[in-house]
């Protein structure tokens, strides 16, 4: 009878341990799709500063010509 106690507790600590298991290997998925995310998120930032360069160059260019054809007051 005084086994019965003690297999109850090893059972339980069974199914404690696959439970942490189970958590362990969805952590790690976690932190390879939030690696992913950041990821994707540096490159989006850096293409978006490329974007605002651009049109930084190009509003540049639209205001000299607006001026040689005197399409603004100074």
């Amino acid at each position: 009878m005084a086994d019965e106690p003690f297999n109850l507790m090893l059972e339980h600590l069974k199914r404690f341990q696959a439970t942490l298991d189970s958590m362990r290997l969805d952590m790690l998925d976690l932190k390879v799709r939030m690696s992913a995310i950041e990821t994707n998120f540096g490159q989006m930032s850096y293409q978006i500063g490329g974007i605002n360069g651009r049109l930084d160059r190009l509003d540049e260019r639209v205001a000299r010509i607006e001026r040689r054809l005197d399409l603004i007051e100074a």
